[in-house]
């Protein structure tokens, strides 16, 4: 047969992406439910196919040579993305197999990033549904949940984990307040506290080089989705992980004091737990999470507070 005209051999891909995420072909072979030598000559009729190396054994395990890195970074997506759809487009009797549950940690998270964009995804997912719960406890595999977003909890369970962002924290205010302000506005104006993050207020002193004295505290909040209103309409400023602003700042609703940027040292996960019956949905979902976090944030226009 012609080179031109010869099929690319889908099965053997499949087994390669499978290789590779699980960087074993022992493994690779328990979660396709074949021999082991099946797996193998996946992987030896691809690698004929495509004319190079992409696995090299150490041991018991499978390290990617440089060319399989760059090949399975390519095709693992969308050989995803294909299977989901053909999943979600066979005539089944299951009500719930376009359907995930999502649990997370984060409630301002979930209230002001995720929940305002999650259509986004359903639309994207043909359509699927996204139950979301909200809890801080640590969670176990007895719990029923096919994705896990948490900055603090540990998952024990085998899952696909996804780094979503490196949190910043930033000093914010209403425009009114801040606006063409010097940085030396959060010594003047009282700074109010959440008691879910009691963390995050020392973190962004000790990065502001600002002592706790030099600053005037207002009032508590149990957490920031309730401040935020407050701020918005108040005269007092918050320190927050960046991400739960976002999209306040876009609006023209809040804005950040200049120079008060600075990392807090956690990070944000997604987790798509190997039990869940979607599990492929799942993966889709925390694919498409992590597009959305990295989004570039949207400069708002600046509210000509100035001229009133």
């Amino acid at each position: 047969m012609p080179e031109a005209q010869e099929s690319l051999p889908l099965n053997s891909v499949r087994a390669f992406v499978v290789i590779a995420r699980e960087k074993s072909v022992t493994r690779a072979a328990v979660v396709l439910g074949v021999a082991q030598s099946a797996v193998s000559r996946h992987l030896a009729v691809l690698e004929d196919y495509l004319g190079s190396k992409l696995i090299q054994r150490q041991g018991r395990n499978s390290e990617l040579t440089e060319f399989g890195r760059l090949f399975a970074s390519a095709v693992s997506e969308p050989l995803d993305t294909i299977y989901f759809t053909a999943q979600r487009m066979k005539r089944r009797r299951q009500t719930d197999l376009n359907r995930i549950l999502v649990r997370t940690s984060l409630p301002t998270f979930a209230s002001t990033l995720l929940i305002p964009n999650i259509q986004a995804f359903s639309s994207e997912a043909g359509g699927a549904v996204v139950d979301v719960v909200t809890t801080l406890s640590q969670p176990t595999s007895a719990d029923n949940f096919d994705v896990l977003i948490t900055r603090d909890l540990a998952l024990a369970e085998p899952s696909d984990r996804w780094v979503l962002l490196n949190e910043d924290l930033v000093c914010v205010g209403s425009p009114r307040q801040v606006a063409g302000k010097a940085i030396d506005i959060v010594t003047r104006i009282p700074i109010v506290s959440i008691t879910s993050r009691p963390d995050t207020l020392p973190t962004w002193l000790r990065g502001m080089d600002i002592r706790p004295g030099d600053i005037k505290m207002g009032a508590r909040y149990d957490h920031h989705y309730l401040a935020l209103p407050a701020i918005a309409h108040g005269k007092s400023l918050l320190v927050t992980p960046e991400v739960l602003v976002r999209d306040l700042i876009q609006q023209g609703l809040l804005e950040v004091v200049t120079g008060t940027r600075t990392p807090s040292g956690m990070q944000y996960h997604a987790h798509a737990v190997d039990r869940s019956q979607n599990l492929d949905l799942a993966r889709m979902f925390c694919r498409w999470l992590v597009r959305l976090c990295r989004e570039d944030p949207v400069k708002p226009k600046s509210p000509s507070v100035a001229s009133k």
